[in-house]
């Protein structure tokens, strides 16, 4: 029998890795030669194998069988991944790149936590990964930084564009920067040369690509992207109007405008909100009926709050369950991702010792209207102390509590409140309370729920109807639901007005 000869091929594994490479036979099958490979690099993924095929000018082609293989191949490494397959075509750039290219994952509907505090890099493709390893190694021997191709750059920033996407669609200058400061600090070879910070063209590509990002997003129809879709330019010959008004999240909402449940649409929603109203036509609604529609309805309720802006009363109508305390909670949520409750009273007593100390400290006539809220406050139970810091905290910041804190003792009197956009309404029998026993909630002079037992949650409610139906923070009191919002909550932007900034730092001192 005639000895085999042996099987020499030269391997490209990436492109700054290519290795000459001998098996002891010719393997007789593709499996044969995938394993010996796999034991060889001691490679963790799947791949595929091209070869240069003579007969096409030594173009790659993809290795099927290994009978096609010359006597001394050339054989490329190409990783494969399993992806979300995506169900519309997208007009993608007809530029050639690798297989390191990023697909579109499927994104979830509903979005589940707030932009973090430290934006972590995703992992890459693995034939990036390797590259920026490399890079990083030779960087921290010699200082060398990475000569990005263009392929490369296409691959982390789509990468980047992706994980972004997930927290919000359109992130802030700032989230910007700190995601390309995160990619600089992780992987050091990609520092450039000629920035103060190492990182400023980064930013500017990763804003380019989350707006080429979005329009993919747009294509796939994504509602929270679609909405701001139709801009047109002044020589359009089309009869429509541009799209000028921006619809995009400003309070710190991740489910701003989320898409329907798959497998669902507006018919099928629709039959959904009656199965719910028809349970809260009940006595005693069953709350896990309640909370089960409530949750397959939600994106048509945010669909219709955010894009047709009904009035209240037709909120009541269309949604009653909305009015309701427990589902106050959980539609907050469902649209910011937080505790509402918890958060709440967690912030306001953490704040309230400070907010003694400073509302005893203020002079003038701010001092004087202080002086006369510290003066009822007759015990120091939670629920007092916490009636007394949301009486002060407009007062403190300038705001007018006069037209948002309405007191009678006859909810027949629809005059006192019919004119107030956003308010409470104190129910009192005798001299104004501070905490009076029982309280409502006024939106566009409507009384939509008016037997909540104390002034505190009351506040905390109405916070999260503003939410729930994306009402406007009414102007008399923009600064206090603007301090909940941003230092209470820590919600929306990070950078304050300077009268929240300045009460901010008085509480930290």
């Amino acid at each position: 029998m005639a000895m085999q000869q042996k099987f020499t091929t030269r391997v490209i594994v990436t492109e700054g890795d290519i290795r000459k490479m001998t098996m002891a036979t010719r393997p007789d099958t593709l499996e044969d030669l995938l394993s010996w490979l796999k034991d060889c690099l001691q490679t963790n993924y799947s791949f595929a194998l091209q070869y240069q095929d003579p007969e096409f000018n030594n173009e790659f082609c993809n290795l099927t069988h290994v009978s096609e293989l010359p006597e001394k191949p050339t054989i490329k490494i190409i990783p494969t991944f399993e992806l979300v397959p995506v169900t519309t075509s997208l007009n993608l750039s007809s530029d050639s790149v690798s297989l390191a290219d990023t697909e579109i994952l499927s994104v979830s509907s509903e979005r589940s936590s707030q932009w973090p505090e430290e934006f972590e890099i995703p992992k890459f493709p693995v034939d990036v990964e390797f590259r920026l390893r490399q890079g990083n190694l030779l960087y921290f021997k010699d200082g060398v930084c990475l000569k990005v191709t263009k392929e490369l750059k296409h691959a982390i920033l789509e990468k980047l564009a992706e994980t972004m996407y997930s927290f919000k669609p359109y992130p802030a200058k700032e989230e910007f920067e700190s995601v390309a400061k995160a990619l600089v600090q992780a992987h050091p070879c990609l520092k450039e040369q000629g920035s103060s910070s190492g990182w400023d063209a980064w930013k500017n590509s990763l804003q380019f690509k989350m707006g080429n990002y979005r329009t993919k997003m747009r294509q796939l129809g994504r509602l929270d992207v679609s909405v701001n879709g139709g801009k047109r330019g002044r020589y359009s010959t089309s009869d429509e109007p541009p799209n000028k008004a921006i619809k995009k999240p400003k309070k710190g909402e991740i489910n701003f405008l989320p898409d329907y449940p798959e497998g669902m649409d507006d018919h099928n929603l629709e039959e959904a909100r009656q199965v719910l109203v028809n349970e809260m036509m009940k006595r005693k609604p069953n709350g896990s009926t309640v909370k089960k529609e409530m949750d397959v309805t939600f994106a048509l309720r945010r669909k219709e709050v955010v894009k047709d802006k009904p009035a209240i009363s037709q909120m009541m109508h269309r949604w009653p369950a909305i009015f309701t305390e427990s589902q106050v909670f959980q539609e907050f949520s469902r649209v910011v991702g937080k505790s509402l409750k918890d958060n709440f009273f967690d912030a306001l007593d953490r704040f309230s010792p400070s907010f003694m100390d400073l509302f005893r400290k203020k002079g003038g006539l701010t001092g004087q209207l202080l002086a006369a809220l510290l003066c009822q406050a007759k015990t120091t139970e939670p629920t007092d102390i916490r009636c007394l810091c949301l009486r002060g905290l407009p007062v403190i910041l300038g705001d007018d509590p006069s037209a948002f804190f309405k007191t009678s003792n006859d909810l027949a009197d629809k005059d006192l409140y019919s004119q107030t956009a956003v308010g409470l309404l104190c129910f009192e029998e005798e001299n104004p309370q501070l905490n009076p026993g029982r309280v409502g909630i006024i939106l566009e002079g409507n009384i939509v729920m008016d037997d909540l037992a104390n002034l505190p949650l009351a506040f905390c409610i109405l916070f999260g109807l503003i939410y729930a139906l994306h009402l406007e923070y009414p102007k008399y009191m923009k600064n206090t639901f603007c301090f909940v919002q941003q230092v209470m909550l820590n919600l929306g932007k990070k950078e304050l007005p300077p009268k929240i900034q300045t009460l901010k730092n008085q509480l930290s001192v």
